[in-house]
């Protein structure tokens, strides 16, 4: 992931790049499918940005995740 991506990030989500570079790391070192890694990511991420997931939009998130539903473009989100 390019500087300014994870600047633009940083930036929106208040997420430092340190965290999104440690969770990208998880991830790539982890099973995408694997729906325990996928929750572990969530938390991290809801811990980092002070908010909190319901257990439905968790359930969401790791569905679109393990059926492959991500946009390729991430870098559009932001």
């Amino acid at each position: 992931m390019n500087d300014e991506i994870l600047k633009k990030v940083e930036k929106k989500t208040k997420v430092k790049k340190q965290t999104i570079m440690e969770l990208a790391q998880k991830l790539s070192n982890g099973n995408m499918k694997d729906e325990a890694t996928i929750n572990e990511v969530i938390d991290t991420l809801a811990q980092a940005t002070g908010k909190k997931v319901a257990p439905e939009t968790k359930e969401k998130i790791i569905k679109t995740i393990k059926e492959d539903k991500v946009p390729n473009n991430v870098d559009k989100m932001f």
